[in-house]
């Protein structure tokens, strides 16, 4: 009996059972993990092809070994139960299937149609306020750049509300002629509105239309002698001359399009995903799946397009550089979702050949760079194991740091460095709980690796797998204190190191402890360089923690400090300024101006902040 034929049985024992409908079958193995999840317009024909076909690839009969349970969820249409796999494969991760890795959603910019001086900022996540949105970018950087040009050109404030509404005099933005303070009245409402009037019309592509307004009313400033004024626009029309020849104006003329172009090499895939909006292209972010090494770039694609729009807006046209499977099936399913009519074009000449072979050319240049990036690593691995005679094969390393101020909010932290890099999702910080521990390095670092084996060995949920090498920032100390926790769990046999500045604190005499022995590297040896960056790494991560503990600390501890503010006060007074800093600036009339706080109240809160 081959190993194979477990699924097959499995399969077999449900198919009478099944509806002969579309639908979404998992996969399901010992464990209760699912590790396949798949589609089909009659899910009893296409469970029956596991079956019947004798010659399936080898990554199909280890799916079928590992198969010891089959769920079904039926659905209306093939549409539904495209998009359904599409959620349940980024739900469950299913280790059989193509997974978009790093998905995340993108910024978008932001200006508010009800306020009386719209602010220009990020956003991310829901479109839940009345207001403009225009996007996406395909990174902070390009959504940061654009508001910056939105500042230069039309000084349009960036601040947020409370600090807004608490400024006594203009900031650094208005010296700098970044923003026309509308903060102290130094610009009228009706002009400030214009303005942002023309920022929509900027970020939709109608900047000549701009800058013909610009010039009739720097010729109108010049008329009336107001050369001041003048002067300002003047200005404006040269940052915005500059940055309409810098623009990225695309000459396909794509008004709202992303190219999308995947490339494939050595079992290894990239895509690329290019933005056009309002014909600028908005940037660029690269993609790199997991799938097996077999599949073709049409599956991958296929699958990437789905899981990719799974959470996000679909512009009218979608460019691809290779055919899919099920076009028009996707077509349909993302106009539904849309609620608008969407096409995918596979672009091979024409206007539009030169924004696909730009992405596929980017594709190709950020695999290559992927694929040298993970050989390199794997030299730098197999390095460490030859310098500290370490046994077992290097592909997962955990790091682990420790901050604290003088003993207060303390904590611990992990990131995690692979075959292709950082792996942020395995980052994790832990706030030091251990009464005692708080000031002491040895007790701390027992409690955070207590804490995170104990989580993997009993499985719980979001358990991560265990690593192939431990790497500890501190000397001999630390690292006693780590073998001592990893002796306990039963993980002796579990590689660490523990990487130790030197007397003057000096970068490049680091000395390592591994197994009772003291290790030095020559200054010029590539792993030391790679010890020092995965070390840098954990610190930078756990001074981040560290700060944003302590500023939250700082932010809550400042009102509780003063007696007679209860959870309901402090909830009224932080709401109406925003921070407990914003309260600390405010005069005595703006305290009592909060909603329940009392003469007598506020006085107690500004005398706490002015004595």
């Amino acid at each position: 009996m081959k190993s194979s034929d477990l699924g097959k049985e499995v399969i077999k024992k449900e198919l009478s059972l099944i509806p002969k409908s579309p639908g979404v079958y998992r996969m399901i193995n010992h464990k209760g993990d699912v590790h396949y999840v798949g589609k089909a317009k009659n899910l009893p024909n296409r469970l029956k092809s596991y079956i019947s076909e004798k010659n399936h690839i080898i990554r199909t009969e280890r799916m079928l070994a590992q198969t010891h349970k089959i769920d079904i969820t039926t659905t209306s249409n093939e549409s539904e139960a495209l998009l359904l796999e599409a959620n349940l494969i980024k739900k469950f991760r299913p280790k059989f299937n193509i997974l978009l890795k790093d998905d995340k959603s993108f910024p978008f910019i932001y200006i508010g149609s009800k306020d009386k001086w719209p602010q220009v900022i990020k956003h991310r996540g829901k479109k839940d306020k009345d207001g403009f949105y225009f996007g996406p970018f395909a990174s902070t950087g390009s959504a940061n750049w654009t508001i910056k040009m939105i500042q230069k050109i039309f000084q349009i404030r960036v601040c947020d509300d409370s600090t807004f509404k608490n400024r006594k005099r203009p900031c650094i933005l208005y010296q700098i002629k970044r923003c026309s303070a509308p903060c102290v009245g130094y610009v009228d409402e009706l002009e400030y509105k214009n303005s942002v009037k023309d920022v929509i019309k900027f970020v939709s592509g109608k900047s000549r239309e701009i800058q013909k307004n610009l010039s009739q009313q720097m010729e109108d400033a010049s008329e009336k002698l107001d050369f001041e004024k003048a002067s300002i626009l003047r200005d404006r029309i040269k940052s915005l001359n500059i940055i309409q020849s810098s623009q990225k104006i695309n000459e396909a003329n794509l008004v709202d399009a992303d190219v999308i172009a995947g490339y494939k090499e050595s079992g290894k895939t990239c895509i690329q995903v290019f933005f056009y909006r309002s014909k600028q292209n908005w940037g660029n972010q690269s993609y790199f799946p997991k799938h097996d090494p077999e599949q073709n770039i049409s599956e991958i694609m296929s699958s990437f397009i789905m899981q990719f729009y799974e959470n996000k807006n679909v512009p009218k046209l979608v460019i691809l550089n290779h055919e899919v499977n099920d076009k028009k099936l996707i077509e349909k399913t993302l106009s539904s979702k849309e609620n608008k009519t969407i096409s995918i074009a596979i672009t091979k000449k024409g206007s539009r050949t030169n924004v696909v072979s730009l992405a596929e050319k980017n594709a190709k240049e950020a695999l290559d760079r992927k694929l040298y990036e993970a050989n390199n690593n794997k030299n730098l691995f197999e390095s460490i194991n030859k310098k500290f005679n370490i046994k077992n094969n290097i592909g997962l390393v955990e790091v682990y740091d420790n901050s604290h101020m003088q003993g207060t909010n303390s904590v611990g932290a992990m990131i995690t460095f692979g075959e292709e890099g950082f792996i942020k999702k395995r980052y994790r910080k832990f706030d030091i709980k251990s009464k005692g521990a708080e000031q002491d390095d040895y007790a701390m670092i027992k409690e955070v690796l207590s804490r995170r084996f104990k989580r993997a060995l009993l499985e719980k949920a979001n358990h991560l797998s265990l690593p192939d090498l431990l790497l500890i920032d501190g000397g001999k100390g630390q690292y006693s204190a780590a073998k001592e926790v990893l002796n306990e769990f039963g993980l002796q046999d579990l590689p660490m190191i523990a990487i130790s500045k030197g007397k003057f604190r000096n970068k490049g005499d680091e000395t390592f402890f591994h197994n009772g022995k003291k290790i030095k590297f020559s200054k010029n040896d590539p792993a030391l360089f790679f010890l020092q960056r995965l070390r840098d790494e954990a610190h930078r991560f756990a001074i981040s923690a560290h700060r944003t503990k302590r500023k939250k600390t700082i932010s809550r501890s400042l009102l509780d400090q003063i007696s007679g503010i209860g959870s309901i006060r402090k909830r009224a007074i932080l709401n109406h300024f925003g921070s407990a800093r914003a309260v600390e600036s405010a005069s005595l009339d703006e305290i009592k101006s909060v909603e329940g706080v009392e003469e007598k109240v506020a006085k107690k809160i500004y005398n706490f902040f002015h004595e």
